[in-house]
C-alpha cells in the first residue's frame, strides 16, 4: 500500500503564492505517475498537473498553465505544486494521486486534501 499526504495548503490573497507538497509512504516504488487535482465547492474533481516518475513528462490544466508548476524529488518521495498569482477560482481542495499508470482512478492511491483558499 502507498499512503500519501498533502501539506502547504492555507488561506492567501489574490496574487498570492502557495507550494503545497505531497509525501509518500509505503511501496512507493509504484509510484511512477503523479498527479494533483483539485475540487472547488460544488463541483466536481478536476485535473491540475500531472509527472512523469523522471519528470520528462508534464501535463497542466489549461487553466492553470503559467501559474502552477509540478515538480518532484524522488529521493524524497515527495511531489510539490508551486502555485503563483493565486486566484480565486483557485479556492479548492487540493488531492496528490499516484498510479502505475499514466491515469488516476478510484483504484489508485488518493490523499486526504489539503484546502486552498484565495480572498479577493
Amino acid at each position: 500500500q502507498v499512503q500519501l499526504v498533502e501539506s502547504g495548503g492555507g488561506l492567501v490573497q489574490a496574487g498570492d503564492s502557495l507550494r503545497l507538497s505531497c509525501t509518500a509512504s509505503g511501496r512507493t516504488f509504484s509510484l511512477r505517475y503523479m498527479a494533483w487535482f483539485r475540487q472547488a465547492p460544488g463541483k466536481e474533481r478536476e485535473f491540475t498537473a500531472a509527472i512523469s516518475q523522471s519528470g520528462s513528462t508534464i501535463r497542466y490544466a489549461d487553466s492553470v498553465k503559467g501559474r502552477f508548476t509540478i515538480s518532484r524529488d524522488n529521493a524524497a518521495n515527495t511531489m510539490y505544486l508551486q502555485m503563483n498569482n493565486l486566484k480565486p477560482e483557485d479556492t479548492a481542495v487540493y488531492f496528490c494521486a499516484a498510479s502505475s499508470t499514466w491515469g488516476w482512478g478510484s483504484n489508485d492511491f488518493w490523499g486526504q486534501g489539503t484546502q486552498v483558499t484565495v480572498s479577493s
